[in-house]
């Protein structure tokens, strides 16, 4: 019979799970309380939060859905960035603090049931944020009508200029 406290953390990283929409999973040996809080801070201003987890109650969590790629990554302390928010930040401020202090590493990325090796969220961190990727689509799609836009009003005011340089010749004669 399960204790109470663990039917709670396993309550609890099924919440955590059912908010995600994605989860980075690292091994957070080496790290000292502070950059682990660190680390939580910024990732909260990501959009994320970082949980550090116990596998078994991780596995129990999933409800046997956890996809068998994931397997080998839960071995050894984990600590799991809960994603909420734009998966690019969250992934760029993990590697960007993981290249600061250099005690620590990425196992996976999970994005639905799709699992990705630690590469993956190096390249994730790469890509612009969200909103940047909506902007530079509204710029692509945008230019050519604006592109028309101008074409159009050239040929309609070279037109006119036509027109009044023929009323002006008229005018003079």
């Amino acid at each position: 019979m399960p204790s109470p406290k663990k039917v709670a953390q396993v309550e609890q990283i099924r919440h955590w799970l059912a908010q995600a929409r994605g989860q980075i999973l690292t091994d957070y040996r080496g790290l000292t309380v502070r950059e682990i809080t660190e680390l939580r801070r910024q990732l909260r201003q990501a959009g994320a939060e970082l949980h550090v987890v116990k596998n078994t109650l991780y596995r129990l969590a999933a409800n046997g859905n956890l996809p068998p790629e994931l397997e080998p990554y839960l071995q050894g302390p984990t600590a799991v960035a809960f994603i909420h928010g734009d998966e690019a930040a969250a992934a760029k401020v993990l590697v960007d603090f993981i290249k600061q202090v250099r005690k620590t590493e990425v196992k996976a990325l999970v994005l639905g049931q799709q699992v990705y090796p630690a590469s993956a969220v190096e390249t994730l961190a790469k890509l612009p944020s969200r909103e940047v990727m909506l902007a530079q689509l509204l710029g692509a799609l945008q230019s050519p009508i604006s592109g028309l836009v101008g074409t159009l009003s050239e040929l309609i005011g070279q037109f006119v200029r036509t027109l009044q340089a023929v009323a002006d010749k008229k005018a003079q004669a």
